[in-house]
């Protein structure tokens, strides 16, 4: 197998010139910490684009397969198959000092990992590339990303799914195909360096055992504990710790360890003690009782009301309703019930009045209805009002060069921007800022229209997330991108909230650091130096969070008004099609910025884009939203 092609040749690869270790998994499940890999093909390509090695092997994973329906591989098949452990170095060699290829790659990387890991090895594999997150980038025009519709989108033909060795050499040949539309859109490869960073202050301690009931509010003086208060526990005890923690969670109260204006009452034997909490608890006016009367109080909580649970239906794309009311007062839809934290710049950003989701492309009778416009140049305020404009004309704003661009906007400066000279070799049509006043568009080519463009939302959008009817209901992905930094880092991060806007407990901050909920309903996923994920399994998230808010924050002193817009897109499933997509401009001088949130709306959940930007810092967001973060 060769990746050289007519057009693709070796001696024209460059940059795209590497060792690769292609490699699929079949798997018993979806968390790499619990499930085990049931099958495995490793095929090694030179940077002349030879095969140079393959290997697979079906194995005993020692527990249930799981999913037969899926993989087709019962107890039987396995049986006498070699465990993990005893192909783990022959694995580990081809993979060495290669960068491994995969589609959704950190899926593989982390199931790899994590049986090396059991093998007491290290998984040898310093970069990876992910030839979902490199399709993102160019934007191909087909019903989604899954392997089988980009097989058939790049002529690659394939015999059977879900066959680890099969699967391997339909990658090779995508990769392939990625790799020569990636030459010819002068794209930067999307490659991650493995492992992810993952020490943080952030990193949460152990889990706690979350909460049934509503908070009720605070402790009335004289009055008794309810189940469902937000208890906090300061300062040295006569009990140990772990024993008052475990009395009050058994008695349903919510043991947070932060305090914040949510908090019922905080425990400690030094009221005037100069901890954090004290000094919070005083700032807010939350109760404080000794650890006698807590005790006292324990003997007799008054029950609580439980959390409601709703059940998902399918809904159709509706407009925002009228007003949200937050945990501090009326939000209007355009806004996101922004965290208060102590300390806190004043938000930079502006937030536009309500306005309702623009309809679907294609169906709006917009003129730039279903084009993709990319705009370059100009001072950030003019580049934001003319991507504001395009998405007002019912256009796409793109932030990239891809596939799907249809028309470029060049503003005071862009003729200098190292994209200028690909978009003349492609011969896109070039506009000055003078024609999205009245945009005449030329036909699109037919390569580059898809059956359904994704659903544009401008700044403050609304719409519903479908869900099936019967059947599994899908896990979303929210994918945030930008445009590749060299002097930052940016990270994607989310927040499970309360009905007080608050988390119940610090494993609902997800961030790299600490990449997946306990439960493994929400995940981080890095797909690139420029692209990060946050994947959601709505259904199976406890009826406490009632919202999820979606964030990012620059690691460093540089601000969003360097880095440009934020295009944000929403699909079901890792390579769905993309339901709708976002570009979101900040201002100058913010650090963080809310991208999106999704909240529970009656028995439905719903996705509104952010936009909102703060010159603060993540460990004040953070602490904003209940995160116990040391001063």
């Amino acid at each position: 197998m060769s990746l050289v092609s007519p057009s693709f040749n070796a001696p024209a690869m460059g940059d795209y010139a590497y060792d690769w270790a292609l490699v699929d998994v079949e798997t018993s499940g979806l968390m790499a910490r619990r499930d085990r890999v049931l099958s495995v093909a490793v095929i090694t390509i030179g940077p002349d684009g030879e095969e140079t090695g393959e290997f697979s092997t079906l194995l005993n994973p020692g527990c249930d397969p799981g999913p037969v329906e899926v993989h087709g591989l019962t107890v039987e098949r396995l049986q006498g198959a070699p465990t993990f452990d005893q192909v783990a170095g022959r694995i580990g060699a081809m993979l060495q000092g290669r960068v491994l290829v995969a589609h959704n790659a950190q899926f593989d990387y982390d199931f790899l990992a994590h049986e090396f890991a059991r093998a007491r090895m290290w998984l040898p594999v310093s970069q990876r590339l992910c030839t979902l997150a490199l399709n993102r980038q160019v934007d191909p025009p087909t019903d989604d990303m899954k392997l089988g519709t980009l097989a058939a989108h790049y002529g690659v033909s394939r015999q059977r799914a879900h066959d680890a060795l099969d699967d391997t050499r339909v990658l090779a040949g995508i990769l392939r195909a990625s790799l020569r539309e990636a030459a010819r859109l002068d794209l930067p490869l999307p490659l991650v360096t493995c492992p992810p960073r993952a020490e943080s202050q952030f990193t949460p301690k152990p889990a706690k055992t979350p909460c049934a009931y509503r908070n009720p509010g605070r402790l009335t003086p004289g009055g008794p504990l309810q189940q469902g208060m937000k208890v906090a526990i300061t300062g040295e005890t006569a009990h140990a710790r772990a024993e008052l923690v475990g009395r009050a969670v058994a008695a349903g109260l919510n043991m947070m360890t932060s305090v914040s204006r949510h908090t019922s009452v905080l425990v400690t034997n030094e009221p005037a003690a100069d901890s954090a909490k004290a000094r919070r608890a005083l700032a807010e006016g939350v109760p404080v009782v000794d650890e006698r009367t807590f005790l006292r109080l324990l003997a007799d909580v008054r029950p609580g009301t439980a959390h409601e649970t709703t059940a998902a239906r399918v809904a159709p794309v509706t407009e925002p309703e009228a007003e949200q009311v937050g945990p501090v007062g009326p939000v209007s839809t355009t806004t996101s019930a922004v965290p208060t934290p102590e300390a806190a710049a004043s938000p930079c950003v502006p937030v536009p009045a309500p306005r309702p989701s623009e309809p679907s492309a294609g169906t709006s009778g917009k003129p730039l209805a279903g084009r993709r416009v990319l705009v370059l140049g100009g001072v950030h305020a003019d580049a934001a009002a003319a991507r504001t404009r395009v998405v007002e004309l019912g256009g796409s704003a793109a932030i990239n060069l891809s596939a799907s661009v249809t028309d470029v906007v060049l503003l005071p400066g862009g003729e200098g921007d190292r994209r200028m000279r690909r978009i003349t070799a492609l011969e896109l049509p070039v506009h000055d800022l003078h024609w999205l006043a009245s945009p005449t568009a030329t036909d699109r080519r037919a390569g580059a229209l898809r059956p359904q463009e994704p659903h544009v939302m401008p700044r403050g959008g609304v719409i519903d997330l479908p869900m099936p009817h019967g059947g599994p209901a899908p896990q979303w992905y929210v994918t945030a991108g930008w445009t590749p930094q060299s002097d930052c880092e940016i990270d994607v991060i989310a927040f499970l909230l309360d009905e007080d806007e608050q988390v119940t407990s610090d494993e609902d901050f997800i961030f790299y650091g600490a990449p997946e909920s306990p439960a493994g309903t929400a995940r981080l996923l890095t797909g690139g130096p420029a692209e990060q994920t946050i994947a959601l399994d709505l259904a199976s998230l406890p009826p406490a969070t009632r919202k999820i808010v979606i964030a990012a924050a620059i690691d460093g002193a540089a601000t969003f008004g360097t880095v440009g817009a934020i295009q944000i897109g929403t699909a079901p499933g890792s390579s769905g099609a993309p339901l709708a997509r976002a570009t979101l401009d900040a201002a100058t001088t913010e650090r963080t910025m809310l991208l999106a949130e999704i909240y529970r709306r009656g028995p439905l959940w719903r996705l509104r884009a952010v936009g909102q930007g703060y010159d603060y810092g993540l460990d004040t967001l953070a602490r904003g939203y209940g995160v116990d973060i040391a001063d």
